[in-house]
């Protein structure tokens, strides 16, 4: 599966799978559900770099003292909205505000579409940003959120 960034805007950022051949429906289930939860990970304010306490603290963590005071100090990081799926022929796309999360969000999505490219659907490339030439997008489209 190769990976690639067109044009990139938190705000309005368009992602596109391209599938080996036609998604099947199951197939399509696993992506939805694993963007689905991505997005509610994001909501949620999961994706705070600012606040990376155990991941900062190596990799002995038994008796981490984690800092609940420090964790509400930060900044807030959350995604805002999610488009539906759309799928056309061996494509489908999704669009996204990121709002103010972090772009670690961004590596553990592609940590998770590579991995489910091994195990379960075949994946020819993730784009990240930017618009396809021949699915062009219109401003109409954005008002399908979740």
């Amino acid at each position: 599966m190769n990976i690639s960034f067109r044009e990139f805007n938190a705000f309005d950022l368009w992602i596109w799978i391209e599938f080996a051949g036609v998604p099947a429906q199951m197939e399509r289930q696993y992506m939805e559900e694993l963007f689905d939860s991505w997005f509610y990970l994001g909501k949620l304010g999961g994706f705070n770099a600012e606040n990376l306490q155990v991941q900062d603290s190596g990799v002995d963590i038994s008796y981490l003292h984690y800092d609940g005071e420090a964790a509400d100090n930060t900044m807030m990081s959350v995604m805002h909205n999610m488009s539906n799926f759309e799928y056309q022929e061996h494509w489908a796309r999704c669009w996204f505000d990121l709002g103010t999360s972090d772009l670690i969000s961004l590596d553990v999505l592609l940590n998770a579409l590579s991995q489910i490219n091994k195990d379960i659907v075949d994946l020819k490339q993730v784009i990240v940003g930017g618009e396809n030439p021949d699915w062009p997008i219109s401003l109409s489209e954005h008002s399908n959120f979740e």
